[in-house]
């Protein structure tokens, strides 16, 4: 069985699809570009790949690394496209997308314009619950109440759920509940925890 040689490198970005191919045995490096496919940005790599296959013969079996990158998220954020996104969170939270923390980039500008929330308002929905930082639940999540803010985010048409509870990272055992009750709910629609 011969060494794997070769590493493969992807950029993914709104244009074009960026491609760096590096032989570690001989030091040989190839480049590619290719317009990217937004529908399926793998398509685009695909496409790369066999055209780096052209200038490299065989290279893909001997491939023992591909490190992959993408701007096609923070394109998206800056531009403001994507899905219509619902946050659940905590009772008492929902305004903090905009109220934000007290880190400012203009803190004696006070006629600065901050950028608006990539979640209005009215798609930021609250559950009572309450976990503390040691993981430990201060206030359970009442499932009957949590399906009925479920309907409330199935109902203002959100395209995609992100579910963001207080402490979650320590005791994920609410948010976990809401992403059972979202599937049954809204079924096949995108969910981030």
């Amino acid at each position: 069985m011969s060494e794997k040689n070769y590493r493969l490198g992807c950029d993914i970005g709104g244009t074009f699809t960026d491609f760096v191919l590096l032989n570690d045995k001989t030091g040989e490096i190839w480049t590619s570009k290719c317009l990217t496919t937004p529908k399926d940005p793998s398509d685009a790599v695909e496409q790369g790949i066999r055209a780096l296959e052209v200038a490299t013969p065989g290279f893909v079996p001997e491939m023992h690394e591909l490190i992959h990158g993408t701007t096609l998220v923070i394109n998206s954020i800056i531009e403001r496209k994507g899905a219509r996104t619902a946050l659940i969170t905590t009772k008492g939270f929902r305004d903090v997308l905009e109220i934000g923390r007290e880190m400012r980039y203009a803190p004696y500008d006070i006629f600065a314009e901050f950028p608006k929330p990539l979640i209005p308002r009215r798609y930021r929905f609250e559950v009572d619950e309450r976990v503390r930082s040691d993981g430990t639940v201060l206030k359970a999540l009442d499932r009957k109440e949590a399906a009925k803010v479920v309907k409330a985010v199935a109902k203002a048409g959100a395209e995609s759920v992100a579910i963001c509870l207080l402490n979650s990272f320590e005791n994920p055992s609410h948010e976990l509940m809401l992403k059972e009750l979202v599937e049954k709910e809204m079924p096949g629609v995108p969910i981030s925890l």
